[in-house]
């Protein structure tokens, strides 16, 4: 075997290695990866009962039921569908109706998702970019979701002020 062969030789051998190490990650990470999805997108899809996927919308006004042992009931919509939520847990202290919300877990048979995790917007301006877009194209987005308060002042230059 020539040098040049035992270089390529080994060249494709790692190559292969590569390859094989790869494989194995996006395999092991498959069932870890949740995907985010709107309640007009789950409606299309016909999301099959107990794959996990994230929820996200707006929380319906009057749809809040609190229950015993920290059990909450809500409605996600975003203007097309509305998925009726089932949570058992301390919800955020920024979580109210009419609120952002991404939850994370899976529709049961009957169609109510079952939630394991509830994560409520973190300012007045902030929405995930997937939910922001869904509102967008759907129509229901306002101008001022992305405006903060006193914003225009802050970026007007200061009299006086030196360079």
């Amino acid at each position: 075997m020539t040098r040049k062969q035992r270089r390529l030789t080994m060249i494709g051998g790692s190559l292969a290695v590569l390859a094989i190490a790869a494989a194995l990650v996006l395999n092991a990470m498959r069932d870890s990866i949740v995907f985010f999805s709107t309640p007009t997108m789950a409606a299309e899809k016909q999301i099959p009962a107990g794959k996990r996927f994230r929820l996200g919308g707006l929380v319906q006004p009057g749809s809040l039921v609190r229950g015993d042992n920290l059990a909450v009931n809500f409605s996600v919509a975003d203007g097309g569908a509305t998925v009726p939520v089932a949570y058992k847990g301390i919800l955020p202290d920024l979580f109210r109706e009419g609120q952002g919300v991404v939850t994370e877990g899976a529709l049961d048979a009957s169609g109510v998702f079952r939630a394991d995790t509830v994560l409520a917007k973190h300012d007045e301006t902030y929405m995930p970019k997937d939910v922001a877009d869904a509102l967008k194209k759907q129509g229901h987005w306002k101008d001022d979701y992305g405006i903060k308060p006193g914003a225009a002042a802050a970026a007007a230059p200061v009299r006086g002020a030196s360079k």
